[in-house]
């Protein structure tokens, strides 16, 4: 089969031949049918994820597939259902890692890669999903969508009327604004360094984008709002510069969520960090997923779907190939995508 693996830390990714070994216990196989991009790809290719011991191995957490051969003991799912491919635990077993063959040797993978024509997979890492769902609303279950609503519902506990302000517009960034809007956040505010976001955060009912690198986001929040102070604060960037810059725009009962992962060894400095203590208690925390939990929230995110309350419309912006899949790295680091989808 084809695959993107990585060699090489801080390299391009080979496309190349990849052969499957037999199922163990509690693995799945997969047919991918599509993936998305994650910002955690882009980490693991810089070795931020403490993964340069692994390589050579496959990449990708979000995705879309049918099934095709269980091993022993798996009883979740069956040949043929449609799965969506999540790297957040959900029922059943959690197997070994499984491994696959590349350039002769054997090469293990983790528990759930998508950037691949198949996928051999933990039976905890996939949830069955009706066949008439669309394969792309399924991959962005894996991750992107299914962490944003994650993060406003469990983290965040926002309330209607709150205000919310999403540093970094990327794929789940473009998620979170659309979660926000959905649960009828005012102001909705969109940051980031290229002016192309805010396309993508208007039409997501975002109702401010701000240009950080041009522009004080302190002195336009109350030129344009008069607001001093926001409800809720999400940063996806784990940009050093822009965490220490929004923290202090907290309210006093404000709730500071981070998502994207500082470099390793990088530190966050506050200062004048009196300005914590006003009001009730400020929260700042780190989040794994939004505590997004698979069995119980995939179903009733498709309930929403199929309602037309949940969509995904103007949050994937491109769609490329398995072949084309160092092209669309590359616009995810330097910004120019929300959300993109490999047709495998």
């Amino acid at each position: 089969m084809k695959a993107a693996i990585l060699e090489k830390i801080n390299s391009p990714l080979t496309v190349g031949d990849v052969a499957l070994t037999e199922l163990s216990f509690g693995q799945v196989l997969v047919k991918v049918l599509v993936s998305g991009i994650c910002g955690a790809q882009l980490q693991e290719i810089a070795g931020n994820k403490n993964n340069a011991k692994y390589i050579p191995h496959l990449l990708g957490h979000e995705g879309c597939g049918l099934v095709e051969d269980v091993g022993v003991g798996v009883t979740k799912v069956k040949k043929g259902d449609k799965v969506v491919m999540h790297w957040r635990k959900g029922d059943g077993i959690e197997s070994d890692f499984p491994t696959y063959i590349f350039k002769g040797k054997t090469m293990r993978s983790g528990k759930i890669t998508t950037f691949s024509e198949y996928s051999i997979v933990s039976e905890n890492r996939i949830t069955s999903v009706p066949q008439d769902i669309s394969n792309e609303f399924c991959a962005l279950l894996g991750c992107g969508m299914s962490t944003a609503l994650g993060v406003v519902e469990n983290e965040a506990d926002l309330k209607i009327g709150e205000s919310v302000m999403v540093v970094g517009l990327g794929g789940l960034g473009a998620n979170l604004i659309n979660a926000a809007s959905i649960r009828r956040a005012y102001p909705i505010i969109g940051v980031d360094i290229h002016d192309n976001k805010k396309e993508i955060c208007e039409s997501l009912k975002g109702h401010l984008f701000i240009n950080c690198k041009k522009e004080s986001i302190k002195d336009v929040l109350n030129e344009k709002f008069g607001v001093k102070n926001v409800d809720i604060i999400i940063d996806t960037s784990g940009n050093k510069k822009s965490i220490e810059e929004t923290i202090p725009l907290l309210s006093g009962s404000g709730r500071y969520i981070l998502i994207g992962q500082l470099a390793p060894g990088e530190s966050v400095e506050l200062s004048n960090a009196e300005h914590l203590f006003n009001g009730e208690g400020k929260v700042i925390k780190a989040t794994q997923g939004g505590k997004f939990s698979p069995s119980v929230d995939i179903p009733r995110y498709v309930k929403l779907y199929k309602a037309g309350i949940l969509k995904i419309d103007n949050i994937i912006t491109h769609r490329m190939k398995l072949d084309q899949i160092n092209d669309a790295i590359d616009l995810v680091r330097k910004g120019q995508a929300g959300r993109i989808i490999i047709n495998i």
